[in-house]
C-alpha cells in the first residue's frame, strides 16, 4: 500500500462535542479521519475514544496536514466568526490548489460567501455546511445541509451520506445549492427551532401557572402529544425533561433552572435576513424577542411590583383545555414552518440558488432538532407544487390548519383572560388571519404617509402614484 493510500480521507479541525462525535461517526462508517484541536487534551481524548477506529490525532497543523490524502479535505467545526477565519489563515500556507475546506459550524451565510470568494482566488474549494442534531445527532446521524460547488460536494458525498441520519433508507443530506445556500438553510432551520421552542414553552406556562399542573402531569401531557400528530424531537425531549431529578436538591431539575434563555445569533440572523428580503415571519421574530425579554430579569421583577395584576387561574374542564392546547400547538407549528419555508422560497429566487424545498423538508425529517411528523406532509406539498410561495396555500396543509384554527383562537383567548403571556401563539394566529385577509387597512397607512411626508399613494381604481394636499380646502 502506497504512502498516499495510508493517509486520511478527511481532517477535522475542532474537536469539541460536535467535532469529536462527527469524527467518531465517520470513522465508524469505514473512513479514516485525522483530528486536530489547539487544545491538545481534546486530541488526546479523541485518541482514547477512537479505540479500534481509523482515527489519527495531530499535535500541530503541519503534522495534521501531512496526515491527509491529496487533494486534501479539511472540515472546520469551531465557533462562528473570527475563529473560522483564524483556522483558515493558519492552514492556508499548507494547502494546494484543488484542496477543499468545509466550514461545518453555524456561520453567518454572508461570511460564508466572502470566504468562498476569497478561497476561490487561491484555487481552494469551499463548502458551507449546516449540521443539526446536537451531540447525539453528530455521533449517530445528523441532518447535513451542504452548499457550495457541486463538484466539491460530490467529493465528500459518500462520507456525508454514510454519516447522516436515515429516514426510510434515505440519508438526510443533499446538495442544496451554490455559494452559501447550506448555511442559509441552516440559519432558517435554527430560526424555526427558536419559534418551536417558544411555542412549546408557552404551553408549559399555561399548564404550570395557568392550570397549576405539576411536573409529573406535564410529563404525561407532552408524552401523549409526542405519540400523536405532534410527534417531534423537541416534544420528545420536553417530555423527558420533566422527569429528570436534580442531583443537588433531589427535586425536579426543571424547577431549579433559571428562567433566562440567551441566544447565539442564528435566530437573530434569520429575522434580519427576512426583513432585508421583506418576508414576514413574526413567530420567529417574537421567539428571538422573548429570549431578549427573559434576560431582563431585574426589570421584570420591578414590573411585577408595579403592575399588580396576578395571573387568574384558568377555570373550566382542564382535560378539554389541554386537548385544545395540543390542537393549537399543531396549528402554530405548521404556521411556523410556513414562515420559514416562505423565507427560503424568496431567498432562493433572490440569490439564485434554485433551492428544492421538498428536498429541504426531506433532509429535516431525521437527525435535526426540528424534525417532526409534520415534515412528511410539508415535503409532499412541495413535491406537488415546487414553486409554492407559502405552505398556507397548499390545500392539504390549509385543511389541517382549519381543523385546529378554532382551538388556537380559544387558547389565545383563554391566555389573554388569564394574563399568561403566549406571544408566539398570538402572533401565529395574527399571521394566519392577516395572510388570509383579502383586504388590509394599509390604505390608511398610505394616506398617513402622504399626509405627513408627501410620500404619495396608489389607488385601487387606476394605476399610478398620487399626492393630495390633505389640509387644503
Amino acid at each position: 500500500m502506497s504512502d498516499d493510500q495510508q493517509r486520511c480521507d478527511l481532517g477535522m479541525v475542532g474537536l469539541g462535542v460536535m467535532g469529536r462525535n462527527l469524527v467518531l461517526n465517520m470513522a465508524e462508517h469505514g473512513y479514516t479521519i485525522a483530528g486536530f484541536d489547539k487544545d491538545s487534551s481534546k486530541t488526546e481524548a479523541l485518541r482514547r475514544d477512537a479505540q479500534n477506529l481509523n482515527i489519527r490525532g495531530a499535535c500541530n497543523i503541519p503534522d495534521f496536514i501531512a496526515l491527509l490524502r491529496k487533494p486534501r479535505t479539511i472540515m472546520i467545526l469551531v465557533p462562528a466568526g473570527a475563529p473560522v477565519d483564524a483556522v483558515i489563515t493558519e492552514i492556508m500556507p499548507h494547502l494546494e490548489k484543488g484542496d477543499l475546506i468545509i466550514d461545518a459550524g453555524n456561520s453567518y451565510f454572508k461570511d460564508t460567501s466572502l470566504r468562498a470568494g476569497m478561497l476561490a482566488t487561491e484555487g481552494i474549494d469551499f463548502l458551507g455546511v449546516g449540521i443539526s442534531g446536537g451531540e447525539e445527532g453528530a455521533r449517530h446521524g445528523p441532518s447535513i445541509m451542504p452548499g457550495g460547488p457541486r463538484g466539491a460536494y460530490e467529493r465528500v458525498r459518500p462520507i456525508f451520506e454514510a454519516a447522516a441520519a436515515k429516514v426510510d433508507g434515505e440519508p438526510c443530506v443533499t446538495w442544496l445549492g451554490p455559494g452559501s445556500t447550506g448555511h442559509f438553510v441552516k440559519m432558517v432551520h435554527n430560526g424555526i427551532e427558536y419559534a418551536m421552542m417558544q411555542l412549546i414553552a408557552e404551553t408549559y406556562d399555561l399548564m404550570k401557572r395557568g392550570m397549576g399542573m405539576n411536573d409529573e402531569a406535564m410529563h404525561g401531557v407532552y408524552a401523549s402529544w409526542n405519540a400523536g400528530h405532534l410527534a417531534s424531537y423537541l416534544l420528545e425531549i420536553t417530555s423527558r425533561i420533566f422527569t429528570k431529578q436534580d442531583d443537588i436538591t433531589g427535586l425536579r431539575l426543571i424547577d431549579e433552572i433559571l428562567d433566562i434563555a440567551k441566544q447565539k445569533g442564528t435566530g437573530l440572523w434569520t429575522s434580519q435576513s427576512a426583513m432585508e428580503l421583506q418576508v414576514p415571519l413574526p413567530t420567529i421574530d417574537i421567539a428571538v424577542s422573548m429570549r431578549d425579554m427573559s434576560v431582563l430579569d431585574e426589570q421584570r421583577q420591578q414590573a411585577t411590583a408595579l403592575y399588580q395584576r396576578s395571573l387568574r387561574p384558568i377555570s373550566g374542564d382542564h382535560d378539554a383545555i389541554i386537548t385544545q392546547l395540543g390542537s393549537a400547538l399543531v396549528a402554530a407549528l405548521l404556521i411556523t414552518y410556513a414562515q420559514g419555508m416562505a423565507l427560503l422560497s424568496v431567498a432562493s429566487n433572490r440569490y439564485g440558488s434554485h433551492l428544492d424545498l421538498a428536498a429541504v423538508a426531506r433532509i429535516w425529517r431525521g437527525g435535526c432538532i426540528i424534525r417532526s411528523a409534520m415534515l412528511d406532509n410539508i415535503c409532499a406539498a412541495f413535491r406537488e407544487r415546487p414553486e409554492l410561495p407559502n405552505l398556507l396555500l397548499d390545500p392539504s396543509i390549509s385543511a389541517t390548519i382549519m381543523i385546529h384554527d378554532e382551538d388556537l383562537r380559544q387558547v389565545v383567548s383563554i391566555a389573554a383572560a388569564s394574563g399568561t403571556p403566549v406571544p408566539g401563539m398570538m402572533v401565529s394566529l395574527a399571521y394566519l388571519d392577516t395572510y388570509r385577509s383579502s383586504w388590509l387597512p394599509a390604505n390608511l397607512i398610505q394616506a398617513q404617509r402622504d399626509y405627513f411626508g408627501s410620500h404619495t399613494y396608489e389607488r385601487n381604481d387606476c394605476k399610478g402614484t398620487f399626492h393630495t394636499p390633505w389640509e387644503s380646502k
